[in-house]
């Protein structure tokens, strides 16, 4: 045995070498050292001890094989800070010593535009997850947008394939440096949260290579990301999970995937398609009936499966299959290798939570309101719940226990100081009923839903909050509103959270609990008023935001989110969000609403196909209140000289940007691209590239973004490729979809 212990012990360190040495490029393999290593644990192993490696062994870990010194897999959530630590059990643990950081939402990292800032969001989660003793973390969330009701909107990037990937590749990268493996999610097409565990998405395979599809192709091949977590879904009529097209043909296949696909909790649903069919970790199960004493030997990937290996149904080569990708995983990650000290709740921490805050933060309207001036306010009065709501623990799995959390309002009072009278009113308050919401989670019809919000509507608000905040308003110099979404209620479970919550959709857009006629009563007594709203969507605006003079739309900005929320109210940080999804005025205005299905019932029709999100608007000049990639500032910029050289089939577009205006700020160059004559339908437009700017008032920048083949192509609907058609391509150069600037043509 002690012969065995070294040889093993050897084995790894050889390994570690390797895959040390294999870091510098995120996309390659381990090495053939590590390979052979990998090889000879899983020849020591008996089918019992691999067995054992294939499905979880607590809440959030998998299994390990003590013999041989293979450790668990320890999996945490989340997406934007570390989840509450639950120890072996299913429930968070009181008592112990979980603070984290907690970062702007995913959203809001995509409305930054930053890629950079994407690497540093995902190096200090990679810290944190390091220095709680994670290995996996389960993150970034990157569904596209499709609908803007879904639950977890907050969770995901944006409405576009393109800027997904973008966002999502430096994310996974800064991960991973720090020897925590990234698991994006949720493979693929889950775009709502109503029957997702029984929800067939009916999709064309055009739609999921061109909108579902790329940004985890972009994370597998450009992040090289070493986990992916699957949905729980079926697409066409097969579980994502276990999908033998997802799966074998594409993720494993074409994209050449040599990490290992996860499940969602409980989302394996068959013992022989997890075998054959991709899923290399089975976590959480619907078999387990008592999580207080959870049987781990009755997942679909222990018993059944080493029976269905014992009888000769199956072969035992694809558990080694699986086993190895665990090994590889391990040896990659902390489970295996030393990566060093984390560090947690640190003031570098902090500040990167600032810096993304700062820059996701979108300035949609401003007539000359904002930035307010302290020397022309002496009464400000700050009006809204979501001025003082925490909700860094709220929302479903992505739940952080924030060492601390800013809000509005102690923003706001933090950057005034004595110098202005801040008065505060609550102005609405949460309410919750029943009755409204009992059949959320199942598969209503779209008409139920709507007449369970109207009856909600037609509650009545608290009239006392209502008038005292009315009346504040009145005396005050200038009111700030803090409203918009939430992420649920006050003592209900996470998963019966009715807003902006896992497990649960909105009902439409319509804001909530008398929000709407509150603020079309400030804006009557007062018209010095800006209106902040958070949430991971839009809301209807057609009836305030007229007679509003600036609007700020703050998603859920993480722990300092109320210090950059009061910075850029009073102009001490310029404004540089831009929107990664069309605000239109109501879902019904959403193709996946007015053309295809949502929530859809037993299934879900994407019959737009791929004209999701401003594909569809502009392609079919829909009215939207503001466009994908809009986002105002303080200053102004000025876009000139474009220029188009090609190397093959790669493009090199450049154009000049010119702060005009009086302050220094940020500009987002948008490169769109649009084939004249395709033999197939088209967009009219679709992002293919995109750079940030940082400028001084007066100074330019000569900016370079690079097109290769990928951007010009099209996944064929009837051969099943990639093709990229020659012909002419019209470059379009901008700040928003709707604003473009610049256009040329380029004949390839």
């Amino acid at each position: 045995m002690k012969n065995l212990f070294i040889l093993v012990i050897l084995a790894v360190g050889i390994s570690l070498t390797a895959c040390n040495t294999g870091q510098q490029n995120a996309t390659s393999n381990l090495g053939e050292v590590s390979e052979v290593t990998i090889d000879s644990l899983l020849a020591l192993m008996t089918l019992d001890e691999k067995i054992s490696l294939i499905h979880a062994s607590s809440s959030f870990t998998s299994g390990g094989v003590e013999r041989l010194g293979i450790p668990e897999l320890v999996f945490s959530d989340g997406p934007h800070g570390v989840r509450h630590e639950h120890g072996r059990g299913w429930f968070a643990l009181d008592g112990v010593d979980d603070r984290s950081t907690y970062l702007p939402v995913g959203i809001s990292l995509a409305s930054t535009w930053n890629k950079d800032l994407g690497y540093i969001y995902g190096e200090v989660l990679g810290n944190e997850a390091k220095e709680r003793g994670k290995d996996v973390l389960l993150g970034p969330g990157i569904n596209i947008i499709r609908s803007p009701l879904n639950g977890r909107n907050f969770e995901y990037l944006s409405e576009d394939p393109f800027l997904t990937g973008a966002m999502a590749v430096g994310y996974v990268r800064g991960l991973q440096d720090q020897g925590i493996a990234a698991c994006p999610k949720h493979y693929a097409a889950n775009n709502q949260e109503t029957d997702r565990h029984n929800i067939d998405v009916i999709v064309s395979r055009r739609a999921l290579h061109e909108i579902y599809f790329p940004g985890f192709r972009a994370v597998v091949q450009d992040g090289g990301a070493w986990s992916i977590m699957g949905a729980y879904n079926k697409i066409n009529g097969q579980y994502t999970t276990h999908h033998e097209y997802l799966n074998n043909v594409v993720l494993k296949g074409d994209w050449e995937f040599d990490g290992v696909v996860v499940s969602d909790w409980a989302s394996v649903k068959d013992t022989r398609e997890a075998l054959l069919f991709g899923t290399d970790i089975e976590m959480g199960t619907e078999l387990v009936r008592d999580f207080n004493n959870p049987v781990y030997d009755e997942f679909y990937l222990a018993r059944p499966a080493r029976e269905m290996i014992e009888s000769g149904e199956i072969d035992v080569s694809y558990v080694d299959d699986k086993v190895r990708r665990v090994l590889r995983l391990m040896l990659r990650t902390t489970a295996m290798n030393d990566h060093g000290p984390g560090k947690r709740n640190v003031p570098e921490h902090q500040q990167v939570a600032l810096d993304v805050a700062r820059e996701g933060i979108v300035l949609l309207k401003n007539d000359g309101l904002l930035p307010l001036e302290t020397s022309n306010i002496q009464t400000l009065a700050v009006i809204g719940h979501n001025a003082t709501r925490l909700f860094a623990e709220r929302g479903g799995s992505s739940q952080v226990p924030a060492l601390y959390e800013i809000t509005p309002l102690e923003g706001i009072q933090n950057l005034v100081g004595n110098d202005i009278e801040v008065v505060y009113a609550e102005g609405y308050e949460p309410y919750y009923d029943q009755s409204l919401f009992a059949d959320i989670s199942g598969a209503a019809a779209s008409q139920s839903r709507e007449n369970r919000r109207d009856v909600e509507l037609a509650r009545t608000a608290n009239q006392s909050l209502k008038q005292e905040a009315i009346a504040l308003a009145e005396r005050a110099d200038a009111v700030i509103f803090v409203g918009g979404w939430i992420h649920g209620h006050e003592g209900m479970p996470w998963g019966e959270g009715t807003y902006d919550a896992e497990a649960r959709d909105k009902l439409n857009l319509k804001l909530i609990f008398g929000q709407e006629e509150l603020i079309r009563e400030i804006n009557r007594v007062n018209p010095n008023t800006a209106v902040v709203l958070m949430g991971g969507s839009n809301v209807e605006m057609n009836n305030w935001l007229p007679d509003t003079r600036a609007y700020v739309h703050a998603w859920y900005p993480g722990m300092e989110g109320g210090r950059a929320i009061a910075e850029i109210l009073f102009g001490e940080v310029n404004p540089s969000g831009k929107l990664p999804m069309t605000f239109a005025n109501s879902h019904l205005d959403y193709p996946s609403h007015s053309v295809g299905e949502f929530p859809g019932r037993n299934t879900v029709a994407y019959t737009e196909d791929i004209y999701v999100g401003y594909r569809y608007f502009d392609t079919h000049d829909k009215e939207v209140v503001f466009p994908f990639g809009f986002g105002l500032s303080y200053t102004t910029f000025d876009f000139s000289d474009l220029t188009l050289s090609k190397d093959g089939d790669k493009v090199l577009v450049q154009c000049t940007v010119t702060n005009t205006g009086a302050r220094a700020g940020a500009e987002v160059v948008q490169v769109y691209v649009h084939h004249k004559n395709p033999s197939v339908d088209r967009p009219v437009r679709e992002l293919k590239g995109f750079d940030k700017v940082h400028l001084e008032p007066g100074a330019s920048a000569r900016v370079s973004i690079e097109l290769d083949a990928s951007a010009f192509s099209y996944f064929h609907p009837e051969e099943f490729r990639w093709v990229m058609e020659s012909g002419s391509y019209e470059i379009q150069v901008g700040n928003s979809s709707r604003d473009i600037h610049l256009t040329s043509a380029i004949e390839l």
